[in-house]
């Protein structure tokens, strides 16, 4: 009957939990989502809606941002970011180009990188420069290795009949959600014991994700991209 909060991230799971004495958990309910106040704050640098610096810490003690990155990485490392975490399709000509520009004047503002990356849109220019700012946003807060610690923890944490809900917002996270539930790794490799049996770490209670209806869309447009799985500890 207890809330308390840890302002901390989730890659700190067991460490937040066992320095209130917990080593055990029934379930847990992981929020992937990026807050909509981190969204809509605009010196917070997340969205290219707003011109602000390219920030885009989550906590602002990180001593990396989106400015230092584009700064700093040589074009193979901006390559792959945008290729990987954002599946930026034309992510070489993306990365050559902010090589170019930053020759005259580092990128220092949302505005910089909104006029580099703008004219490289094939289509819809929102979703393009979604899928940059998406990529940019995952390598500076480090989310895909701390969503990878965070499933371990939780996994370890949970007891028998223990149930896991996790909601994410992008394929990137739900892939690795859902290999981690499929095989308790998250590259899905299947893994089989002394004798041979595929190792089963949970029971799915979702064969599927769940994805909102139309209804709860309208509500809240942004639980458009919601996929919500869940999994049981087996006892």
């Amino acid at each position: 009957h207890r809330l308390k909060f840890f302002p901390y991230n989730f890659r700190y799971l067991k460490r937040s939990l066992r320095m209130e004495g917990v080593t055990a958990v029934d379930g847990i309910l992981a929020d992937l989502g990026v807050s909509s106040h981190q969204f809509d704050t605009p010196e917070r640098g997340f969205s290219f809606r707003f011109d602000a610096e390219l920030d885009m810490r989550m906590g602002q003690q990180g001593p990396q941002t989106a400015a230092k990155v584009l700064n700093t990485y040589d074009a193979d490392q901006l390559q792959t970011l945008f290729s990987r975490y954002g599946e930026v399709r034309n992510a070489r000509t993306l990365a050559a180009k902010i090589l170019e520009a930053r020759q005259l004047r580092a990128f220092e503002t949302i505005e910089d990188l909104v006029q580099v990356a703008e004219p490289l849109a094939r289509g819809n220019r929102s979703r393009y420069l979604a899928q940059v700012f998406q990529a940019l946003r995952i390598e500076v807060n480090d989310e895909m290795g701390a969503l990878a610690e965070m499933l371990q923890a939780a996994s370890d944490l949970l007891g028998p009949g223990g149930r896991f809900v996790v909601i994410s917002y992008h394929s990137l996270e739900d892939r690795m959600v859902k290999n981690f539930f499929k095989t308790g790794n998250i590259e899905g490799e299947i893994e089989k014991d002394f004798y041979g049996n595929i190792a089963r770490p949970f029971r799915l209670i979702t064969k599927k994700a769940r994805m909102p209806e139309d209804a709860e869309i309208a509500r809240n447009p942004r639980a458009r991209s919601a996929r919500l799985r869940v999994a049981e500890k087996p006892d």
